[in-house]
């Protein structure tokens, strides 16, 4: 499979990536879809929504097969979470 380039910087990428869930994906969400991943073309506004980010990522690209794609997860400000997470100490 042939590796796709980004047409434009990564700030351009999330600016356009985080304007098309803003506009044309937010307001068709339902409270099931919490947690869920939405992968979005930045170039056409096409999305996939999924539980699972690599079928929501293959079924954007089985359609658009050379989609830019955003992705994020629905209700949280980023897709992964990478580290530890500071652990509370009980006194």
């Amino acid at each position: 499979m042939a590796v796709l380039e980004p047409h434009c910087s990564k700030e351009e990428f999330a600016r356009r990536g985080q304007a098309i869930y803003e506009r044309n994906v937010r307001s068709h969400l339902k409270a099931d879809d919490e947690g869920k991943f939405v992968a979005i073309d930045i170039e056409t506004g096409v999305y996939e929504i999924d539980g699972d980010d690599y079928t929501a990522t293959e079924r954007l690209l089985i359609h658009h097969p050379s989609a830019q794609i955003w992705l994020l997860r629905v209700g949280h400000r980023a897709a992964y979470r990478l580290g530890v997470r500071p652990v509370r100490e009980v006194v």
